[in-house]
Formats: structure tokens, sequence, C-alpha cells
């Protein structure tokens, strides 16, 4: 009979080989290892899972009644693992996946109109032009990594990487020097709030693994925190390579058009208009909780900070704003297709991956692990965390895919464990671990070489080490935070 670790085993081996190995789409790879976990778990293991840990040491001993026997105030919860027993594999995922869908469709699928809409009317490039005027040619740098930190909520990695970097050249070009210090600092604050701040998949999948323990509202301010944080580490480590390597600008490559230049000669939005749409979710989310831990409650704001509400109402605004600025010709009906089209991939890939994570709870995973792990032990589980994430992310290339992976592993064991510290930390140490190590089976390190025209060797010397220290930077922050202030 197959034991927990085994079939955790088995599960991670099954995603990592079909990504690698067979190259197979990051959905397909996780909907086959869920549903070969799922079949291979034994209904002890599904009988124990379905139970609490009062209602599984009650049952299983008797609770001073002879063994076997069902006491009868757990009378419902043994009849509640029976049934999970016998239910059939395939029916566990489905149903779990759409507990995923459920909870993480509707905001990506806005998150993905958001980020549309933002780089069709223009918006996007109104938030970088208008930091670099208040940073100066001096600051361009950081005004490179806060547009791109800003953008990088809303609007995937790569997408903004393609937004910013034509600006980059263009500032190579004027100032004849610093290449590489402009391409560092727009991937540093990108590819940290790709990872740490939710609407965007892998932060809100994450939060959603640990329930009510995480909201979407403080996995957004603890990744605002953490992120801009490691985004200091990472603008400090491009001061210093660009002192140290002096990469050229290669002129002879083909570069493909940036998203927000078709704009360039339309009128722009202003930049409070343009601010909104990313705004505002921050503002109702965020607010929502602050108040909520201060103890103020009330109908309507419980209302507009939800998760749903608030990124719709976003979505509202930033389609509006691309209706009143979107160039002659285009369609608004169009371009909110295509970025619901996009999303519906993403959807795919977190919902099965959420569905995945749910199959390895199933196993009693994590009621191992935690038995062996408690009182100030758990800070352990931090660094766990990290290193788990760190190794799925190297070994297949999707920082995505590795938070969902691991966050399906990781939450049960905080949800099954008397934490000395929040929960937000593990969500935190999850994203921090998706950085390391970005190399050849990462398509985000050939998108970094092909538009810079920096060689693979380059890239990795540079940008793979710099979000390597990023990380290292968030961690030891993340670390710090739950034992001085565990926010428990």
């Amino acid at each position: 009979m197959a034991g927990p670790l085994i079939l955790l085993l088995v599960g991670v081996l099954i995603v990592v080989i079909a990504i690698i190995g067979l190259k197979w789409h990051p959905f397909i790879a996780l909907t086959v290892a869920s549903l070969t976990v799922a079949a291979l778990t034994p209904a002890d293991l599904l009988y124990r899972s379905a139970l609490s840990g009062e209602e599984r040491a009650a049952l299983l001993t008797g609770d001073g009644m002879p063994v076997g026997t069902v006491p009868p105030a757990y009378a419902g919860a043994h009849s509640e693992a029976v049934k999970k027993s016998e239910s059939w594999f395939v029916s566990r995922f489905t149903g779990a996946f759409g507990d995923g869908c459920g909870r993480i469709a509707l905001i990506i699928a806005m998150a993905a109109v958001i980020g549309r809409c933002l780089l069709d009317s223009g918006g996007a490039k109104r938030i970088v032009d208008s930091l670099m005027r208040l940073f100066g040619v001096k600051g361009t740098p950081f005004a490179f990594a806060a547009s791109a930190f800003t953008l990088g909520i809303p609007v995937f990695f790569d997408t903004v990487f393609y937004l910013l970097m034509p600006l980059g050249k263009a500032m190579r070009r004027e100032t004849g020097k610093h290449y590489l210090l402009y391409v560092l600092t727009i991937v540093a604050g990108a590819t940290m709030a790709h990872s740490l701040v939710p609407p965007t998949p892998g932060p809100l999948t994450v939060a959603g693994f640990f329930g009510d323990e995480v909201s979407v509202g403080a996995m957004m301010m603890g990744g605002l925190i953490i992120g801009s944080f490691t985004v200091c580490v990472g603008i400090a480590y491009a001061y210093w390579a660009d002192k140290r390597w002096e990469i050229p600008l290669r002129e002879d490559l083909a570069l493909p058009l940036a998203a927000g230049d078709k704009t360039a000669s339309c009128p722009a939005p202003p930049l409070w208009l343009s601010l909104i749409p990313i705004a505002l979710p921050v503002f109702l989310i965020g607010g929502e909780t602050i108040l909520s831990m201060a103890g103020v409650s009330h109908p309507l704001i419980e209302f507009l900070g939800d998760q749903n509400i608030a990124l719709l109402l976003s979505a509202g605004t930033a389609v509006v704003l691309l209706i009143r600025y979107t160039p002659a010709g285009e369609s608004t009906r169009q371009a909110v297709q295509e970025a619901l089209a996009s999303g519906g991939t993403i959807i795919l890939i977190t919902a099965a991956g959420s569905a995945f994570g749910a199959v390895l709870k199933d196993t009693g995973i994590a009621q191992l692990i935690s038995s062996s792990v408690s009182g100030s032990e758990t800070l352990m589980l931090i660094p766990v965390a990290y290193l788990v994430t760190a190794l799925i992310r190297t070994a297949q290339g999707s920082a995505t895919v590795a938070m969902i992976t691991a966050g399906g592993m990781v939450a049960p064991l905080a949800l099954g464990t008397d934490l000395s510290y929040s929960a937000l930390y593990l969500a935190l140490a999850i994203g921090c671990g998706s950085k390391p190590i970005s190399w050849a089976n990462d398509s985000g390190f050939w998108v970094i070489g092909r538009m810079t025209g920096m060689t693979p060797m380059e890239t990795f010397k540079t940008v793979s080490v710099m979000m390597l220290l990023m990380s290292l930077a968030g961690l030891a922050a993340i670390l710090l935070g739950a034992v001085f202030l565990p926010l428990v």
C-alpha cells in the first residue's frame, strides 16, 4: 500500500518529468499527476485525512469505548470520512478542480483584462513616462524598477518586460552607458511583483491554499512590503554588476515591437486615471483587511473589500479607460476577448494546481510531517517552504507552477500545525522561493536574453544571480518578521 511520502514523490516526479522531459503543457502535467495520486491513494488514508486531529484520535481509540466503536458525538464525522474514502478518484479530482477554479477564475480573468486595457490604452506607458520624469535621468533605474513593480501586479512578467525594454534601450542610446543597470532594474521590479503580489496567479493561488489563514488582502500587503525590500536589494546588485561588467547594446538583433508602442501616436490618459485600475483593488482589498484587523466591520466595507468585487470594479475602470483612449480602428471588444482567452489558460493551470494540492492533502502527508514539528520548531517550516519551491522552480522552470505545486504541499502542513507565527510568512516564503534559479528551462530566461541581446552566460551571471540574491534577502526578512512580528 502506497504511503504519503511515496505518493508525494510520485506526484512531484510526474509533474517534473512531464514538463521538462516530455514537454507537456503544465495543465496536462498537473492533471495527470493529480489523477495518478488520487487513484493510488488508499481508502484508509482518505478516511484519516477527512478527520480533524480530535476526531481522528477519538475514532481510532474509541474515545474510552471499545476500539472500532464510533462515539455518538463523532458519528457525523465518521459518516463523512467513510463517504470520502469510498468516493471515485476522478470525482475527487474534479471536485477539487472546481473548488480551485471557483476561488481564482474571476480574479485572474479580471486581472488579464486590466493588464490588456492598461497596455492598449497607453495607461501603462503613461505610468512609466511619469515616473521617469519624476526621477530624472540619474534616477531612471529607480523609475524602471518602480514602473516594473507597479505594472507587474496586474500584468504578467513577459508583457511588462516587452513594454519597458525598448525604453531601456533608448536610455542606453542617450547616455551611452549603464545598459546592464537598466536591464536588471526592470527585471528586479517585474519579477518580484509577479511572485509576491496578487492578483497575479502564483501568489493568489498560494493565498487560497491557506484558506482563512491568509487572505488575499494580507498577501497583497505582505507582498508589497517584502517585494519592495527585495527590489531594493536587486537595485543595489544592479549598480554593482553594472560597474563590474560592460554589456554592449547589440543593435543587429531583431527586436519585437513593445506592447505599448502602437499607442505612441495617440493621446495617453492622465497619470491619475492610469493608476486607478492598479490602485483601486489594492485600496479596497488592503483597506478592508486593515480595518478588519482593527476591529472595524461594516457590510459595505466587506462588500467592496471582497476580492472578486474589487477586481470587477477595477476591470470596469480599465475598460472605460480603453474605450476613452483606444487608438482609432481598434476594437475594445476584441481586446477584452483576447485578454480573457489568455487568462483562460492561466485559470486552467492554477485550478489544476489547486486540485493537485488537494489530492496531496488527501494522502495525509500534512499530518505525517507536522507530527514531528511543533512549538518553536515551526520556524523551520519557512526555509523548508522556500527550499521546496526553489527546487521545483529550478527543476521545471515556471515560477507559477512551482508556487502552485509547493503551495499545495506546504499549506496543509501549516493548517495542521500550531504555528508560532502567521501563515502569511509561509505564503511569502513560497513566493520568494519561486525566484531561484532561472536558467535554460525558464521561458523568461530566454525572453530576457533575446530582448536584451545578452548571451546565455551573460544572462545567467547577471539576471539569474540577482534573482537568487533577492529571493534570499526576502527569506531573511520573512524569518525576521516571523520572529519579531509573528502577527498571532
